[in-house]
């Protein structure tokens, strides 16, 4: 197989927790050929998907852990698999690659996750999908709303729609001295529509993330334990990652969400679970694979590739 992974840069990469690395690892030790491509690469000429890809070797040498080699116009098609793992935020630049691998696919391009999949399952807005899963949960950019939520809930989460990684997450009560400029802040003066959520205090216990492959779950999630005075237990805000088995309640959760993952082309989500509620469903670029590997025996790398070669074999 040749396969092309459009990412963010490669000097970017933390390789010792890099999800898109380990997948990447795991394709190079089966053999399969690997090429690199930032988003930005994408074109269209007489109505054909093409990109400016460099074909990408992954070596034993630290910290130069590939050789690239040069770039070569090619279209999507001469690829039996096109992986995005391009991070958020899904700005407009990310909404017109979406739509582009939309015209790739019509040409036969295999992309994983869909375009389709990408522009529709907002990683916060996909629960309410779900709302059986959900904590009371508020769509809103209104000041008035977002004030009378946390006036009724008492204690609540907001945050911004396409962000990652615990950026501009508010824990919020109504005596907060700074609850308006807070709602201002996150809402752009009412320009931007963001998430509210009433806090679920089993966070302490930490956030889980469950990876679900092709509609299966992982028999570990990563459950991420805030630090000390923190509200946030994403790795990238300071949490600690701590692999567990998954619980009844965590395949319940699974096994509702994972018919539309399939139904929409989602090859690869990531499920944030706090408590027995559902929070988040991560589709752009989830994460954890590393953590979960080093931790227990699950190659989960070769869990998706086994995925990705099943489907390109159809």
């Amino acid at each position: 197989m040749r396969i092309l992974f459009i990412a963010d840069p490669l000097e970017h990469f933390k390789i010792y927790k890099d999800t898109t690395f380990a997948m990447m690892e795991e394709a190079h030790r089966r053999g399969h050929a690997i090429s690199f491509a930032e988003s930005h690469q994408l074109s269209v000429e007489g109505g054909r998907l093409q990109i400016d890809a460099r074909d990408l070797a992954i070596t034993d040498e630290r910290p130069q852990w590939y050789r690239l080699g040069q770039t070569l116009r090619q279209p999507l098609t001469a690829f039996s698999a096109v992986v995005m793992r391009k991070d958020p935020p899904f700005d407009l630049e990310y909404l017109y690659a979406s739509q582009l691998f939309t015209l790739a696919e019509a040409q036969g391009v295999k992309v994983f996750s869909s375009g389709q999949a990408l522009r529709d399952f907002n990683e916060k807005l996909a629960i309410l999908n779900f709302p059986e899963l959900t904590s009371p949960t508020l769509i809103s950019g209104e000041a008035q709303r977002l004030r009378a939520f946390v006036n009724q809930h008492q204690d609540v989460i907001l945050k911004p729609l396409d962000s990652m990684g615990g950026e501009s997450i508010f824990r919020v009560k109504p005596d907060d001295p700074n609850l308006s400029v807070i709602i201002e802040t996150i809402t752009w003066r009412g320009k931007r529509t963001v998430m509210a959520q009433r806090y679920i205090p089993e966070i302490r216990d930490g956030d889980k993330r469950i990876l679900v492959i092709d509609g299966v779950p992982v028999d570990y999630c990563l459950a991420r334990i805030p630090a000390a005075g923190e509200t946030r237990g994403n790795l990238a805000a300071g949490g600690r990652g701590e692999a567990r088995p998954l619980t009844a309640r965590d395949r319940e959760i699974v096994e509702t969400v994972a018919p539309e993952l399939r139904k929409r082309g989602i090859l690869l989500a990531g499920l944030d679970v706090i408590g027995n509620y559902l929070t988040e469903v991560n589709v752009t670029s989830p994460t954890c694979f590393r953590e979960i590997m080093d931790q227990t025996d699950i190659n989960v790398a070769g869990l998706y590739i086994d995925a990705l070669e099943r489907r390109c074999q159809h």
